[in-house]
């Protein structure tokens, strides 16, 4: 009925635009339609018919939740593994070149024929063979859509995955989106060495033993991370063949993380199982350009396996996104070739150290225990000593509570001193969190003057050590 009181009146209104009357009642129906057609707009479309299992249940990340409580309370954030300081100029120079030169449109599926070739050139040695740039390369979408990739390629609706603990929090979803079952095996420490002071990562052991004890019929890939985020662990070349051996066994695929691939510390040397023994045939490796040349926002990575296992992977990255970014590519391309002479990687590890060690030293000088990483760049402190006070202890919002000791330690050096670290547990399963009660998780990757005030803003821990 409105409708034809409207199209009646807008006929008229057009033969006899000139009386104002009309004009009037025009307008009036007119803003009474806008008021209702605004009131149905902002009504929330009923979705409960429409929403994926595959999102229905999600939370708020550990991420999310810890960047509101850094901006709430304007804290130091050590928490987030993001650079805090300037791409190298080289590489930014990099990117302008590749824009300047046009390289803005669609790259191939596999990456641009340049990025395979230099990372092929790059890697061929650290993989004691020859990488063919058409059939052992794949470049992602970041590290992360390489992951879920693999996952969408070889994981069928019920297919298990092994997951060492702690592990990367976007193992789980990558998985569980593609219809896989993740399985759990942490890594432990002897509890006959004490926590009481600093301990080396590599006290931090797989019992191999455990792990096979895992594996069903349904088992179908093995995640292993190495360097290791968070725990800063390196797995010796004998662990490493202990893994391979039961992939073998028991016919598993090995997807092995190593987007810290470039960041380890003397006397530690970083040992690729696709390097080992027959393991190359069932192992993809995975690799990052943010991680190597601290370009986070760029969104670049790559697999490097058989071609017989890229190929099926390369045909899950088509119908996720297609292709990754052209321009983004011949830049870390162009940054690669550069690397070969310009030393960076290891100017880059020698700066990495420094912030490491600086940060070490603080955590001596304060009092409190950690974990001495070997690679990547995150230091995992045992909170067991630190007291707070009851009053500002409590003071903390129900739904931190609700989610562990570590989660409130966190939210109290936050609020308190000023200081943002990640709560570990976040990277284990429920069964197995208590193992992280008291780890909480500190980034290095910043400016040393950010690391010293994040440190001097952490010495009001000091009368709290106990």
């Amino acid at each position: 009925m409105f409708r034809l009181k409207f199209t009646h009146l807008l006929k008229q209104y057009t033969l006899t635009h000139h009386h104002s009357s009309k004009c009037i009642i025009y307008r009036s129906l007119i803003t009474k339609s806008e008021v209702k057609m605004s009131s149905n707009k902002d009504q929330p479309l009923d979705l409960s018919n429409f929403v994926s299992q595959r999102v229905a249940n999600l939370q708020d990340d550990v991420w999310s939740i810890f960047s509101k409580v850094s901006a709430q309370f304007q804290t130091i954030n050590l928490g987030q593994g993001f650079m805090g300081f300037p791409a190298p100029d080289f590489v930014k120079k990099a990117l302008v070149e590749a824009t300047m030169n046009d390289i803005n449109q669609y790259a191939p599926v596999r990456g641009l024929p340049r990025l395979c070739n230099a990372l092929s050139n790059n890697y061929s040695p650290l993989f004691k063979r020859q990488l063919d740039p058409n059939t052992n390369i794949l470049i992602t979408t970041g590290a992360n859509e390489g992951i879920f990739s693999v996952f969408a390629a070889f994981i069928k609706d019920g297919d298990e995955a092994i997951f060492i603990e702690p592990y990367f929090d976007q193992y789980k979803p990558n998985l569980e989106m593609n219809g896989g079952v993740p399985i759990y095996c942490p890594l432990r420490k002897d509890e006959s060495i004490s926590f009481s002071s600093k301990l080396s990562s590599s006290v931090w052991k797989l019992d191999i033993a455990e792990m096979e004890s895992k594996i069903t019929s349904k088992t179908k890939i093995i995640v292993l991370n190495t360097p290791y985020n968070p725990v800063g662990k390196i797995f010796t070349e004998e662990e490493l063949l202990s893994i391979g051996k039961v992939a073998e066994k028991h016919n598993l695929i090995i997807l092995s993380d190593e987007v810290y691939d470039r960041l380890y510390f003397a006397p530690a040397t970083h040992t690729r199982i696709a390097a080992l023994k027959n393991f190359w045939r069932r192992t993809i490796t995975v690799g990052s350009a943010g991680k190597s040349f601290g370009v986070t926002g760029w969104r670049v990575g790559w697999l490097i396996g058989p071609e017989n296992l890229i190929k099926y992977v390369m045909g899950a990255h088509c119908r996720i996104c297609f292709c990754t970014s052209s321009t983004m590519q011949d830049a870390v391309a162009n940054a690669f070739e550069q690397s070969e002479t310009n030393g960076f990687f290891e100017t880059q590890i020698q700066e990495y150290d420094e912030r490491r060690k600086y940060l070490m030293d603080s955590f001596d000088d304060i009092g409190l225990s950690y974990v001495i990483p070997d690679g990547a760049y995150f230091i995992l402190v045992n909170t067991e000593k630190i007291h707070p006070s009851a009053e500002s202890w409590e003071d903390c919002p129900d739904f931190i509570k609700e989610r562990g000791f570590n989660y409130q330690m966190c939210y109290w050096l936050a609020k308190n001193i000023g200081v943002t670290a990640i709560p570990c547990s976040e990277f284990y399963s429920a069964d197995n969190s208590s193992i992280a009660d008291s780890l909480i998780r500190f980034a290095f990757c910043k400016p040393i003057e950010v690391l010293k005030q994040a440190v001097e803003r952490m010495q009001k821990l000091k009368p709290l050590i106990q």
